[in-house]
C-alpha cells in the first residue's frame, strides 16, 4: 500500500507539474509528496523527475512510467475501495460537485433516504457554479452540463437543459409585457454570466417551430450565480434569462412567471458524469443510480423541460 501511495504522488505531481499543487489535490503536504516520490525513485532505481527551483518535469524513464502506470492507477484504487467497503456495501467518502442552487433544491433532500440506502458512504458534497475537472481535482462524480465532455470522462442525462425568460408577477403591471422577442430591447436584463466562459452568452431564443430569435434584453445588471439573478429578478429588478431548474423552485411557488413563455433557449442536457472506468467504485455507482432512478420517479425531465 505504500508503494501505491507513492506511485499515486508521482501520477498527480506528473499531471500537476509540481510537488505543491500534487500536495494539494492529495490532502498531503508538499513535503510529504516529495519523499513519497524519492521513495519511489529509489526502489526502482530510476529518476522520474528533473526537478529545479522553478519547474518539475519528467525525465524520459519517467514519462515510459506514467504511461504504464497511470490508467491502471485509478483501477487498482477502485478494487481496493470496493473490497474494503462495509460489510459487502458500498463505502467511503464521496465527493460530489453540484451547482449550489441545483444542489440545494433537488439533491440534497435526497439525502435522508440515499444514507438510509448506503450508511456507509460519507457524503463529501461540494457546491459551485463552475465545472470542475473530476480526475484531476478528485471528484467522484459531479452533475451539470452545458460543455462538451472532456475524454475519459462519461455521463448519464437527467434532463433537458433548457433556458427560459421570468420576471416577477408584478413586473408588468405598469408596462405592457412583451409580445415577441423582438420587444425585449425595451425591458431591463438580469443577465447571468457563464462559468464556464466568464461572460454572458448570447443565446438564441426558439419556438416549437424552431424560429430563432436574439436575447436582446436591455442589460441593467450582470450576476455570476443563476439563483441571485433569480430573487433580483423576484424582487421586480427586470427580465433574467435562467435554466429551468434554477426556476422551477420559483415558478412553481408563483415567486416568478415566465415572459414569452412560447420560447425557450436549448442549453444541452443536465447530466450526472463520472471517470469512464471499467471498474467505477462502488460508492460511485450507488449514487449515479441513486439519482437517476429518482429523476426517472419523479419525472423531473419533465418538469425541466420548457416545451
Amino acid at each position: 500500500m505504500e508503494t501505491l501511495n507513492s506511485i499515486e504522488c508521482f501520477v498527480r505531481s506528473a499531471e500537476a507539474g509540481s510537488f505543491s499543487e500534487a500536495a494539494r489535490r492529495l490532502g498531503l503536504t508538499s513535503a510529504a509528496v516529495g519523499k513519497n516520490v524519492a521513495k519511489l525513485e529509489a526502489s526502482l532505481g530510476v529518476r522520474l523527475f528533473q526537478r529545479s527551483t522553478r519547474s518539475l518535469t519528467l525525465t524520459e524513464a519517467g514519462e515510459r512510467f506514467l504511461v504504464e502506470v497511470g490508467d491502471g492507477l485509478s483501477v487498482i484504487q477502485n478494487a481496493v475501495a470496493n473490497l474494503a467497503s462495509a460489510d459487502g456495501q458500498p463505502a467511503g467518502t464521496l465527493k460530489i460537485s453540484m451547482g449550489a442552487a441545483f444542489g440545494r433544491h433537488f439533491i440534497v433532500p435526497l439525502l435522508p433516504a440515499f444514507l438510509q440506502r448506503f450508511p456507509a458512504i460519507t457524503p463529501d458534497w461540494h457546491f459551485d457554479n463552475r465545472r470542475v475537472d473530476l480526475i484531476a481535482e478528485g471528484y467522484d462524480a459531479a452533475i451539470g452540463g452545458g460543455f462538451e465532455l472532456p475524454d475519459g470522462i462519461v455521463a448519464r442525462t437527467l434532463a433537458p437543459a433548457h433556458g427560459v425568460l421570468v420576471a416577477a408577477p408584478d413586473y408588468f403591471t405598469d408596462r405592457e409585457p412583451p409580445r415577441s422577442p423582438a420587444d425585449l430591447p425595451h425591458y431591463d436584463g438580469i443577465l447571468i454570466r457563464s462559468p464556464q466562459i466568464g461572460r454572458v452568452r448570447p443565446w438564441p431564443l426558439r419556438n416549437r417551430a424552431n424560429e430563432q430569435m436574439p436575447v436582446a434584453l436591455r442589460a441593467r445588471m450582470t450576476m455570476s450565480d443563476p439563483d441571485a439573478a433569480c430573487e433580483a429578478t423576484r424582487l421586480g429588478m427586470g427580465i433574467a434569462l435562467t435554466s429551468m431548474p434554477n426556476a422551477l423552485p420559483y415558478l412553481e411557488s408563483g415567486r416568478l412567471i415566465r415572459v414569452l413563455p412560447d420560447w425557450y433557449v436549448e442549453m444541452g442536457s443536465v447530466s450526472i458524469y463520472f471517470a469512464a472506468q471499467k471498474l467505477l467504485p462502488a460508492k460511485t455507482r450507488a449514487f449515479v443510480d441513486f439519482v437517476v432512478e429518482h429523476f426517472q420517479r419523479e419525472r423531473l425531465a419533465k418538469r425541466f423541460s420548457a416545451i
